[in-house]
């Protein structure tokens, strides 16, 4: 008779790893904890608020065993993982673990040192993610973190290199060429090869640069600006905490800084009307929340508002009224030839 299928959830499976009742590490629990959250489409975003509550946990062994398992999923669950653990969701999440503001004067030693040093870990480990960085910089300025771990060797994140892609190969023309060259006898024609080898290899690591540095800071501001929204929503200038208003206000510039690298990211994305699409997207979400923060903190009057009126605009009549300035918007984005000087920049 056949087995039945697994049917575990990651839930299950992160109580069987981080059970109080375990007298060592429960390894098989912790790989299919990571086995699974790798195949699951949602698996990054449910696994990380699994986590963060179990690491909160006040028993220390249960605690100690989700930081094993955390440690575990980065080492081997790839760049999905990396994102989700880079989002200040999360960060903030570990950061609660160790600060006197929140649990860490009730969080055990063991628990706020370990999660220190896995912080600390990522930093040289993970360089792109740079808001792991900008957590752990906090740390150390709001004196939480007084000198860096030492960290023995096999705790360092040691990423495997990427794989080569395939996508160098996909200009059919060139592809025929090399195919050619390569079957040729000829030294010269095996030197032609190597040489358009590496221009693809070239052309391709730019094309993935580019794509990265895009997706980056699309959620980048996606992020900030949700962020930035939902405090707006509940900010009243009369009564709001001072902690309040300071995250207010580093978020707010921290949109407004955004500005240039959108344009900079349509100027180099014309030719790809899904990207300017998302970029067109992410400026119409970021000239809302900051004419939001203008009206709300400001007091200034932005398109004849000086409520929260504009929350109630749809993306495509705040795009219209901040960007064409037209009666009517148009069915698709506009490529960025037709757009106005400094669409992106206001």
């Amino acid at each position: 008779m056949a087995a039945p299928p697994d049917t575990e959830s990651l839930e299950s499976r992160i109580n069987k790893a981080t059970n109080p009742l375990n007298r060592d590490t429960d390894w098989d629990s912790v790989q299919a904890f990571c086995d699974q959250l790798n195949n699951d489409l949602e698996g990054p975003q449910l696994a990380t608020r699994l986590l963060a509550h179990k690491i909160q946990s006040p028993q220390e062994w249960e605690a100690m065993q989700a930081l094993v398992v955390l440690e575990t999923c980065m080492k081997s669950c790839g760049e999905r993982f990396h994102s989700e653990v880079g989002k200040f969701r999360f960060l903030n999440e570990l950061i609660k673990v160790v600060s006197p503001k929140y649990l860490g004067t009730r969080a055990p030693e063991p628990v706020k040192k370990k999660v220190l040093e896995l912080i600390y870990s990522w930093t040289l480990g993970l360089p792109d993610e740079a808001k792991i960085a900008d957590a752990y910089q906090m740390l150390k300025k709001q004196g939480i973190v007084k000198q860096d771990p030492v960290l023995p060797a096999d705790k360092l994140l040691l990423l495997p290199p990427p794989r080569p892609k395939n996508a160098i190969f996909e200009d059919e023309e060139k592809s025929k060429t090399l195919t050619r060259l390569l079957n040729s006898t000829h030294p010269e024609d095996l030197k032609a090869a190597n040489k358009l080898i590496q221009e693809m290899v070239q052309e391709d690591q730019k094309r993935a640069e580019k794509l990265s540095k895009r997706v980056n800071a699309i959620q980048d501001v996606n992020e900030s600006v949700s962020l930035l929204t939902q405090l707006l929503e509940d900010y009243d200038r009369t009564t709001n905490p001072q902690s309040n208003a300071e995250l207010i206000q580093d978020l707010y510039q921290r949109c407004e800084k955004m500005r240039p690298t959108l344009f900079r990211l349509a100027s180099d994305t014309e030719d790809n009307d899904e990207a300017l699409a998302e970029i067109l997207q992410a400026n119409d979400s970021l000239t809302q929340v900051i004419n939001l923060y203008r009206q709300q903190v400001k007091g200034e009057v932005v398109n004849g508002n000086n409520s929260a009126n504009t929350r109630r605009l749809t993306g495509e009549q705040q795009w219209v009224n901040d960007t064409l300035r037209g009666p009517t918007p148009p069915t698709r984005p506009p490529s960025l030839r037709t757009l106005p000087p400094g669409t992106l920049s206001r």
